[in-house]
């Protein structure tokens, strides 16, 4: 079976069961849960609660019908409130898609639909509520048969959606190149140890087959350059040997941000991270590379000076590849966002 991440309302998702992020006591409450009490029938779901079920303490799970909605049954993860990670949110929220699960297995269900639990009005973290969504439902998965969608439906993710798949379709068709035939190839070899008319006139040589003088530089410019740009520059030389673990952490420290930042915004695994970091050497697959640039926040030129340290390059023949530059070269930092990008294009997801 699998795991997919989508755009959807989870009141409209047509699976064995759906998941809602439950209060503790038999009331209705913001968010998701207003949402499938409205969508199910309010007065019936809220008096089965009653009835029923009664008070339910954080991380623990019931099932319901589903009543009016598509699918044949709700499962209520009570949800953990948000208060800065200290009062044992993460287990929490674990146990809240653990016993989810656990619970559709009991019940024979072939196909469940998670909302990203507890990022909405409980406030917790997106990209770490990712993360933990990610690692309990592949724990799942490993030993167990079942189609697990992870809902992604809000305002912002909405309105990101519209206005992304637009631009990302031109860029994919600019930027995309299927295959080059050998002759191309050939000449772009070719071409390259042809000395350029830039690197002639940059050197002071005349561009061959031209009676142009060389392109001279103005003095003022050089002044500007030294003011601006030399101690960056001087800044960047130091770095020229560094491993990728070495640039990437000289690239985290130069943008101010912490380790914790970015592995979190990259929704890569902070063993995994912990490695790279400690270990020079260590040779990260190139997907965890590319996560690791959208959480650094990297520019595209950044991004591709760090994947070459780890001996990668950006393909126009890889549709991921080019997905993912869209993303940098836009500024947009959302591995979610990314992954839904990702699935839509029919391509292997990263997160899922």
């Amino acid at each position: 079976m699998s795991f997919k991440i989508v755009r959807n309302d989870i009141t409209k998702m047509n699976t064995d069961a759906i998941v809602n992020t439950a209060n503790q006591l038999p009331i209705v409450g913001t968010g998701c849960d207003t949402a499938v009490y409205e969508a199910a029938g309010r007065e019936e779901l809220l008096k089965y609660r009653k009835e029923h079920i009664g008070a339910v303490d954080e991380g623990e799970v019931f099932i319901t019908p589903g009543f009016k909605l598509r699918a044949r049954y709700i499962i209520h993860a009570v949800s953990p409130v948000y208060l800065g990670g200290q009062d044992g949110e993460e287990e929490k929220l674990r146990s809240c898609y653990r016993k989810s699960l656990q619970l559709a297995k009991e019940n024979g269900l072939k196909s469940i639909a998670f909302p990203l639990i507890s990022t909405g009005s409980f406030g917790y973290p997106k990209e770490e509520g990712m993360r933990i969504a990610a690692d309990e439902i592949n724990a799942f998965l490993l030993h167990n048969e079942m189609l697990i969608y992870l809902v992604v439906f809000d305002e912002k993710s909405t309105r990101l959606g519209e206005k992304l798949s637009p631009g990302l379709e031109a860029y994919i068709d600019r930027n995309y190149v299927e295959k080059k035939t050998e002759a191309e190839y050939a000449a772009e070899k070719s071409d390259f140890r042809k000395p350029s008319i830039f690197r002639k006139a940059f050197f002071g040589l005349k561009p061959f087959g031209t009676n142009k003088e060389p392109v001279c530089l103005a003095e003022d410019s050089y002044v500007d350059f030294e003011e601006k740009h030399e101690s960056k520059l001087q800044e960047r030389m130091k770095h020229l040997s560094d491993t990728f673990s070495e640039y990437l952490m000289y690239l985290i420290n130069n943008k101010k941000l912490s380790n914790a930042d970015v592995y979190k915004r990259a929704i890569v695994d902070k063993k995994v991270f912990s490695k790279i970091k400690n270990n020079p050497d260590y040779h990260p697959q190139k997907l965890t590379a590319l996560c690791l640039c959208v959480g650094a926040k990297l520019n595209l030129d950044e991004t591709r000076d760090l994947l070459a340290r780890a001996g990668y390059a950006l393909s126009p023949c890889d549709k991921t590849d080019i997905i993912f530059s869209y993303f940098i070269e836009n500024k947009i930092y959302d591995m979610i966002e990314l992954d839904i990008q990702l699935e839509e294009h029919g391509l292997p997801c990263i997160i899922s």
